[in-house]
């Protein structure tokens, strides 16, 4: 007696070819030693970081900003939106001085106030008024919009992998072994 053949399983679809295909695909006839995924994975992370740094670059000329007033801002958001010069320019990695003239220049336009503390008169703080977190929120949900919509063709569980798996490959590039130089 003969079993009916059972049925193929649901196979998910082909996924299309990108860029990185045609480049590793090149390179594996030049360099035969090339392992494609390591090459593709690395060449997709590069690409991807890129699309991103074009897409908050043109945030920020939709918003006005020059990318220093972002990071600017970006930082005093990031303390609750108030924070002091010094706090700042630790931040920001740069001398009291820059940061000063960052911060003349953002009052000017309305984005911060500079105000006198409450803890001590000689104290000042900075605060993102209302037009600068409005500003600061503008530029981030261009970038966030788009991060979700790249990361929108996965599946949570499948974000949740990616997020570990590249959490995995930071960890060992911030590791304190320095990279192999190269013996040629």
């Amino acid at each position: 007696m003969a079993h009916p053949e059972e049925p193929p399983a649901p196979s998910a679809p082909p996924v299309p070819r990108d860029w990185t295909d045609e480049h590793v695909a090149r390179w594996q006839s030049v360099l035969p030693g090339l392992d494609p995924v390591v090459e593709g994975a690395v060449t997709r992370m590069k690409k991807l970081s890129v699309h991103l740094r074009r897409v908050r670059e043109q945030s920020l000329v939709d918003f006005g900003l020059e990318r220093h007033e972002f990071d600017t801002l970006h930082k005093i958001a990031g303390r609750g939106g108030s924070a002091a010069p010094s706090e700042l320019a630790q931040d920001l990695d740069l001398v009291p001085a820059s940061v000063s003239g960052r911060l003349d220049g953002l009052e000017k336009r309305g984005l911060v106030r500079r105000t006198r503390s409450t803890a001590g008169r000689r104290r000042v703080l900075v605060e993102l008024t209302d037009a600068g977190r409005e500003t600061w929120r503008g530029a981030m949900e261009v970038l966030g919009h788009e991060e979700y919509r790249l990361l929108g063709v996965l599946a949570p569980e499948e974000r949740a992998l990616l997020n570990d798996l590249l959490r995995r490959v930071m960890v060992a590039a911030e590791s304190t072994e320095p990279a192999r130089p190269w013996h040629g």
